[in-house]
């Protein structure tokens, strides 16, 4: 399983021009700009900052990049999305960047949405979910701030939220970033997806000049993000 404490900051990108580059597997966090989407991400690296949380919802406007141990698996925080006091030029800025990232990010290996568990499945976490399933990528739904609810209440809206049809693709799993509530179970998924995500090189070894042997070292010429609550 990957030591997802590694995580480390990597860089913040207005669109998906100004990204890295578009290899190895990265995960996607998104959610509404009220669902404690930063507390989530903070729980899962076990690091209190590496996202930072604001008492102002909306103040993500830019897409954040997280490395784990290396560039190669990363965590992307994608901008906060549904927040009314919002202007509507950002909010569509917001959601032009969000479309263009899961229509041309090729490294994407799946899609984790965070809601709370007492207001799940508006109607821009549908959207998500439907761009996810447009490029069939695996999602899991966080339940955040299940610390919220009883045991019985986190059952039925977890039941109620399974039977819909349309979308049996979905994981769904309570959560809470603040008691660390799914935290091991969400780390055992995402190395899962990440490690599934990452194609090895199955590309044939050079063959040696004439006259020259493997260990002979002339032969080879390779050199050795703000944020919402």
């Amino acid at each position: 399983m990957i030591d997802f404490r590694t995580a480390f900051f990597i860089k913040s990108a207005p669109s998906t021009k100004e990204l890295t580059d578009d290899f190895g597997a990265e995960i996607a966090f998104a959610g509404r700009s009220n669902a404690g989407k930063s507390t989530v991400l903070n729980a899962l690296v076990g690091q209190k900052s590496l996202a930072r949380t604001s008492r102002t919802p909306g103040r993500t406007q830019l897409i954040n990049l997280f490395g784990l141990g290396d560039e190669t698996r990363r965590f992307v925080d994608l901008p906060g999305y549904g927040y009314a006091k919002v202007p509507e030029a950002m909010r569509k800025r917001w959601g032009d960047a969000l479309a263009a990232y899961f229509a041309e990010r090729r490294s994407l290996a799946g899609v984790v949405i965070i809601m709370d568990i007492r207001h799940p499945l508006k109607e821009t976490d549908q959207q998500m979910i439907e761009y996810a399933i447009d490029r069939q990528l695996p999602i899991l739904c966080l339940l955040n701030k299940s610390d919220k609810l009883s045991q019985n209440e986190i059952s039925k809206a977890v039941f109620a939220l399974k039977r819909e049809a349309s979308l049996a693709a979905v994981q769904w799993l309570p959560f809470s970033g603040l008691r660390g509530v799914g935290v091991p179970q969400t780390r055992a998924i995402l190395s899962e997806w990440l490690a599934s995500g990452i194609e090895p090189d199955v590309s044939e070894p050079p063959t040696p000049e004439p006259g020259l042997s493997e260990s002979d070292p002339s032969e080879s010429g390779v050199p050795l993000v703000p944020e919402d609550i």
